[in-house]
């Protein structure tokens, strides 16, 4: 697989293999469809600023549940299902789907018969599989407790519009051991770039992810874990952090506090990674607290250009899921 040539359409691929299909995890993917999805959006993305406007799913409707608040997912979605001609419908909050106690299997049979695409952002991702096992309409993960597929595309497409490749780098991601590690940890197994994660001693990643995506990376010889946030920033082409206290564990947020401050993204920090590093942050950010503001704003922080990108690889992979079969 050739990664530095994202921006030529990959054609080994016959057809749409992703019509139809759920996205829970990055590793639900191929290396070959994770390229395909990519090299898609870009190829979108570039036509879209170009002035296309062709709206293919005129006759479609997509449901977008937000179980867990966002600006970027409800936003992103809503407007992705737009440009492509699709209505989309947003449940949060008292309205959501699930809000009235009504069982999974129901709930995801009759979505089923009313749309064409099912997104949800919720907690565990038991859910989403179960809600998955039901209809037979595609499940999109727009966030759970496990992983963060979508913005994990949106992550490799910035990459790759500022770095112009995606096989030959080194990322170092410093903090909690989350779903956006986790989805890291796919990335890498499916392209192949040199991962680094350092979080405090009782924040990393689930073993058992670990496990799972160095087996798919073929022995994982690419995937480092430490507690030293100074190996893991050296030479890095990439920085990563996140916030130190997820969505559902704001009550740890002082005890968190004490553990994390070793792993703040400085000035010092983003010095001992290459001088043409790129800072990435999915958002919301504390700003001052797991980074600060020189860093969010300096001349490598493409976080506003990774935060457009969700709503381009939404769109795409929208457009690739609803296909027909």
């Amino acid at each position: 697989m050739n990664w530095s040539k994202l921006d030529t359409a990959y054609k080994s691929l016959k057809g749409n293999p992703l019509a139809g299909r759920d996205l829970l995890c990055l590793l639900d993917l191929s290396s070959d469809e994770l390229h395909r999805l990519l090299s898609t959006a870009l190829a979108q993305k570039q036509a879209w600023k170009q002035g296309e406007r062709t709206k293919p799913y005129g006759d479609s409707s997509v449901v977008i549940i937000m179980e867990k608040p966002s600006l970027r997912t409800r936003v992103s979605f809503e407007h992705a299902a737009k440009r492509l001609g699709a209505w989309p419908t947003v449940l949060t909050g008292k309205d959501s789907a699930f809000s009235r106690g009504e069982s999974v299997k129901d709930t995801a049979m009759v979505l089923e018969r009313y749309v064409d695409a099912i997104v949800l952002r919720t907690y565990e991702q038991e859910k989403l599989e179960e809600v998955a096992g039901h209809a037979n309409v595609p499940v999109i993960n727009a966030l759970s407790d496990s992983y963060h597929p979508c913005q994990g595309l949106a992550d490799l497409l910035t990459i790759y519009e500022h770095l112009r490749r995606l096989d030959t780098f080194k990322l170092a991601y410093v903090g909690d051991g989350n779903n956006i590690a986790h989805t890291f940890l796919e990335s890498a197994a499916l392209i192949g770039f040199e991962l680094a994660i350092a979080t405090p001693a009782g924040y990393e990643p689930d073993a058992s992810i670990v496990k799972k995506c160095k087996v798919a990376a073929g022995g994982g010889t690419n995937i480092r874990i430490s507690h030293d946030p100074a190996e893991a920033l050296s030479d890095a082409d990439v920085v990563v952090t996140d916030t130190w206290a997820s969505m559902g564990s704001e009550d740890e947020h002082a005890t968190r506090i004490k553990a994390f401050e070793p792993y703040r993204i400085d000035t010092a920090a983003m010095a001992l990674a290459k001088p043409t590093a790129l800072f990435e942050h999915c958002l919301p950010a504390h700003r001052g607290e797991e980074v600060t503001d020189e860093v969010m704003d300096g001349p490598g922080s493409v976080i506003y250009d990774e935060a457009e990108n969700r709503l381009h690889v939404q769109k795409t992979l929208l457009s690739l899921v609803m296909a027909e079969r």
